[in-house]
């Protein structure tokens, strides 16, 4: 029953992030392996967008460390379980919590020894600065603990990168690229040679925006309507100012009919935004507005274009709301 829901869930969840995001594209599948244990080792900087996208988007099926605050609800916890998440726990949660990472990884180490997948975002928390930041040594304690406890356990470390190219705004472009799988071929005394390879993989496949002079390079590769979630195109235009393949901003007019044809989720979004201490999470919750209180928006106007003298008002709202969150996916001219 566990699985049926999860995979309902996965199947719902995949079709409101094709209606969030303007296209999600995806490279490197061929690089997915099957029939081994997988650590996924990914960047991180748009809050749950990321797992959500990596849970979709392969058929891995996989289980996520994340931190452990947010199973703190007992109903929380129970919820979170059910979609796969595991706890995992930090210095600033309290030197006394780091024990209990210890289930984790026990955890963690069942999933893989059945060839399952665990995704593990190791550079510790999430930003949206356009780098990788130095990656935690978690998942390589994953990894050779479990060929401790199960040595004919093979893992593989496989890297993924996520991209955005307007991280807080829905219409965008998302591009989530497999990297090579990354064998762990050595002893555990070598832990520390796994993290640079690691980390270095996945610098040369994440867009990287030299840190002298961050926000006006930035706003640079924005204004010239550069691809910004293509490691090319940005590594191009920094280096020679040529645009290879424009891409338009999704705030435009689009996004502004879209507002105006689904307001009450838009009024939604205005009195929580001022409540969210950390921004990274408002694609977080524009996307949980959506999936949770559009399908109710939109049978609303259904009802009412059945069975209101205001029917015909209603349907041509049902319409336009839905045409417009079409229009704003659509490319600007």
């Amino acid at each position: 029953m566990k699985n049926l829901i999860n995979f309902i869930l996965r199947f719902l969840v995949k079709i409101a992030l094709h209606g969030y995001f303007r296209k999600i594209i995806v490279t490197g599948k061929k690089n997915i392996p099957t029939g081994v244990p997988v650590i996924l080792v990914a960047n991180h900087q748009n809050a749950l967008i990321d797992p959500l996208l990596l849970a979709t988007h392969t058929k891995l099926n996989p289980w996520f460390l994340t931190r452990a605050a947010v199973f703190k609800n007992p109903i929380a916890a129970k919820i979170l379980h059910l979609i796969r998440m595991l706890p995992v726990y930090r210095v600033r949660d309290g030197f006394s919590t780091i024990q209990q990472n210890q289930k984790t990884f026990e955890a963690t180490f069942e999933v893989l020894k059945k060839n399952g997948a665990v995704i593990i975002f190791a550079e510790g928390s999430h930003s949206v600065v356009r780098n990788v930041r130095p990656l935690s040594k978690g998942f390589t304690r994953m990894a050779f603990g479990l060929k401790e406890k199960y040595p004919n356990c093979e893992p593989v470390i496989l890297p993924v990168a996520l991209e955005y190219s307007a991280h807080k705004h829905s219409g965008s472009l998302v591009r989530i690229t497999f990297g090579d799988a990354i064998p762990v071929d050595m002893p555990a005394s070598k832990s520390g040679l796994l993290t640079k390879t690691v980390e270095k993989t996945l610098k040369s496949m994440v867009v990287e925006i030299p840190d002298e002079h961050y926000e006006e390079n930035l706003n640079s590769i924005l204004e010239a309507g550069v691809d910004v979630t293509s490691k090319e195109a940005v590594d191009t235009f920094l280096k020679d100012g040529i645009v290879t393949n424009e891409v338009s901003d999704p705030s435009g007019v689009k996004n502004k009919l879209m507002k105006i044809f689904n307001f009450p989720l838009y009024w939604i979004w205005l009195w929580i935004s001022p409540k969210i201490q950390d921004r990274v999470f408002e694609s977080t919750f524009k996307f949980l507005i959506g999936f949770f209180l559009g399908p109710i928006w939109f049978l609303m106007l259904f009802l009412l274009a059945l069975s209101s003298p205001l029917g015909s008002w209603a349907l041509a709202f049902l319409i336009m709301s839905l045409i417009s969150i079409l229009w704003n996916k659509s490319p600007q001219e």
